[in-house]
């Protein structure tokens, strides 16, 4: 795997990327997260069949953070960019607001893409509103909330950190591999950086107006598609439940539906092997 950046949309874009083989797949992290640490035991496991490219959306990861213009629109035209640039016409996975952005770049050109994968995705179903998220809406107090994270990171020990994030912001699933000593440190680095506590608050905000998930539009726009789609979802998501993305694939005949067992909200990192084991038999 190699990393660098790109210029996207005007911003500097950090990705990672390797692997060989004739089919690209692109993956796109959530909220709060980057390209790197999302996808850390899915990219080795597929370099070895496919060329695989991780890019951070602006505002998280190592990608540059503008002051403004957070929310699906933006992140959405960085993809198709990056797509344009490598020269791709690949297999899209996404997962949570990660897949409401790829998600929103099939719908607008679904010739451009060959398959569509979405984990635990945005846009598939309506979440269920997290204690922690709608303090973020606050203006100032968001803001406020990220200095105290930023600063919970860097003082609490690894099981304090896991602890509350189980209780306070409703992460489930196997947080030992979730938020792993690698995955801290590349939150602490991240939320050091200069604009990230603004990054998160937008696109927070931006989230939450209606027209970010709809589903009842957005699937039978994708149904209506003809893209070969999987779904793939922890059994046990608080966030967005398997119950209702359960509803979402009724709707959407041909597609596949994935469940991992014993995961949350990130059955990538919780389940790898058999997050990964579902993903390249869809490939």
């Amino acid at each position: 795997m190699r990393g660098g950046f790109v210029r996207l949309d005007g911003l500097e874009v950090h990705n990672v990327y390797g692997g060989e083989g004739p089919e690209s797949v692109v993956f796109i992290h959530g909220l709060g997260s980057a390209g790197y640490l999302e996808w850390r035991y899915t990219l080795p496991a597929l370099s070895g069949s496919y060329r695989v490219f991780a890019p951070d959306l602006p505002g998280f990861g190592r990608s540059e953070k503008p002051v403004r213009g957070y929310g699906i629109p933006l992140f959405a035209r960085v993809i198709e960019e990056y797509i344009r640039l490598r020269h791709l016409k690949p297999i899209l996975v996404g997962t949570s607001m990660g897949g409401r952005v790829a998600l929103e770049v099939a719908l607008r050109s679904p010739r451009s893409v060959r398959k569509l994968v979405l984990v635990n995705s945005l846009g598939v179903v309506r979440p269920t509103v997290q204690p922690f998220y709608p303090l973020l809406l606050l203006p100032r107090v968001g803001e406020g909330m990220l200095g105290l994270i930023r600063e919970a990171l860097h003082r609490l020990p690894p099981h304090q950190l896991r602890r509350y994030a189980r209780r306070f912001m409703g992460m489930s699933g196997d947080l030992d591999r979730v938020l792993d000593d690698a995955y801290l440190s590349g939150l602490r680095e991240m939320h050091a950086a200069d604009g990230f506590p603004q990054a998160y608050v937008s696109t927070v905000r931006s989230l939450a107006r209606p027209e970010s998930y709809q589903a009842t539009s957005l699937i039978p726009r994708l149904a209506a598609s003809g893209l070969p789609v999987l779904l793939i979802w922890g059994a046990h998501d608080k966030l967005l439940p398997l119950a209702r993305a359960r509803a979402a694939h009724e709707g959407l005949p041909g597609a596949q539906l994935a469940v991992i067992e014993d995961a949350g909200h990130s059955p990538q990192v919780e389940r790898p092997d058999e997050f990964n084991r579902a993903l390249e038999s869809f490939l």
